[in-house]
């Protein structure tokens, strides 16, 4: 038996509720698949979340970060309010699935499932408006451009918890390789920072037959790159966690002809904010010394991208209890780890309290993979999952 069925209550009316439109939801998302919209670009979705929501009753504020929506549904006198958010973009990806409901857009695929985590989401306000049992005010925020690390801040940078505050923020990631419907938590550092660097190795252009007389720029950085690892190896503390990749080198066309330059990429993460600012020096002061090594130059733009993903203890324990109550023991992946890729959700978790939690999508493609599909038979326990988290928040008795 999967843990689909598992998790099934037979007499747990917020399942059976979900269930009665449940085909309506996978509908729609393979709609939102099959049109899918790269970061601030989506409208047609937004349109469509909006429309939805206003039908069930929310005050739906719209045009935040752009395409960003927050709806908001209060009930009786509490003064609790929550945040549950979903993400909305796609990503810049030719989709290789062969799906029916595939995407019509070139280039652009829903190859992390953010498609799925709004219909989640979906299905859960639809059921929390119609029959949820809570006093105290919801607020469901659908961001733009998590793929590219900027919605979230621009959200925030836009009065999002000014004017729409809450007491304590929550948010979810499919996960392929964990089994379907199963739930990870992780208190504290969840998923790591992410910073980027190119790095342009300068040095003399020649003839491939005479390299005495040139300053080979590829030479050079291939001693940076293999140099780069001591970086993690020697200068981290080994209980720490650190990467550091270069995902992409260019350099001169010919066989015969020693370029002028070598432009890398690289990407670095991290779990704590002492091992990422030991990278952002370290990195740079190699290239440097490296390039200067073989006579050439290292010009280097390292950009912050977004810190670690940090999760609050007290409402990580939460939702936790909430899945052992709500779903059952085996609804939890008990050996669940933090993940070395990276979430702008952290910025959320900077500015409140809160936790971002994982539900497994199965054996399916890895994430950001042409080939990867959401797995419809999580909406329905994800869904139940932010019901039953809300309902449980929003009570008097909830400290």
């Amino acid at each position: 038996m999967n843990i689909i069925a598992q998790n099934s209550r037979s007499n747990d009316p917020v399942e059976k509720g979900i269930a009665a439109y449940l085909d309506e939801i996978i509908a729609l998302r393979h709609d939102l698949h099959q049109y899918p919209e790269l970061a601030f670009q989506e409208l047609r979705t937004s349109k469509l979340v909006a429309s939805h929501l206003s039908c069930w009753g929310y005050e739906v504020a719209t045009g935040i970060a752009g395409t960003g929506i927050v709806a908001t549904l209060r009930r009786g006198d509490g003064k609790k309010r929550i945040g549950i958010r979903a993400d909305m973009d796609a990503l810049p990806i030719e989709e290789a699935t062969g799906l029916a409901y595939a995407s019509s857009n070139p280039g652009v695929m829903h190859a992390c499932g953010h498609d799925g985590h709004t219909s989640i989401l979906l299905a859960a306000a639809r059921y929390l408006a119609e029959s949820g049992n809570f006093s105290g005010t919801l607020r469901l925020i659908f961001q733009p451009a998590e793929e590219i690390g900027a919605g979230a801040r621009k959200m925030i940078s836009e009065g999002l918890f000014e004017r729409f505050p809450v007491d304590a923020v929550f948010g979810l990631h499919n996960w392929p390789g964990v089994p379907a419907g199963q739930f990870g938590f992780v208190s504290g550092p969840a998923m790591a920072s992410v910073d980027q660097a190119v790095i342009k190795i300068i040095g003399k252009g020649g003839h491939g037959a005479e390299p005495h007389r040139a300053v080979d720029p590829v030479l050079a950085s291939a001693s940076f790159i293999t140099a780069l690892q001591s970086v993690v190896s020697r200068n981290v503390d080994p209980q720490d966690m650190a990467v550091a990749t270069v995902g992409s080198i260019h350099a001169g066309s010919a066989s015969n002809v020693i370029p002028e330059s070598v432009e890398m990429k690289l990407t670095m993460r991290a779990f704590s904010e002492t091992v990422r600012q030991l990278l952002r020096e370290r990195i740079p002061a190699l290239a440097r010394a490296q390039a200067e090594s073989f006579g050439a130059e290292a010009d280097v733009n390292y950009r912050l991208g977004f810190p670690a993903l940090v999760n609050h203890a007290g409402e990580t324990e939460f939702a936790r209890r909430v899945a052992f109550d709500a779903l059952g023991p085996a609804a939890i992946e008990k050996d669940f780890r933090p993940r070395t890729a990276s979430e702008d959700f952290a910025f959320m978790l900077q500015a409140n309290p809160g936790s971002y939690l994982f539900v497994g999508n199965g054996d399916s493609a890895p994430l950001h993979s042409a080939h990867y599909n959401f797995n419809d038979a999580i909406i329905a326990p994800a869904a139940r999952y932010w019901v039953r988290l809300a309902e449980t928040f929003l009570t008097d008795d909830n400290g």
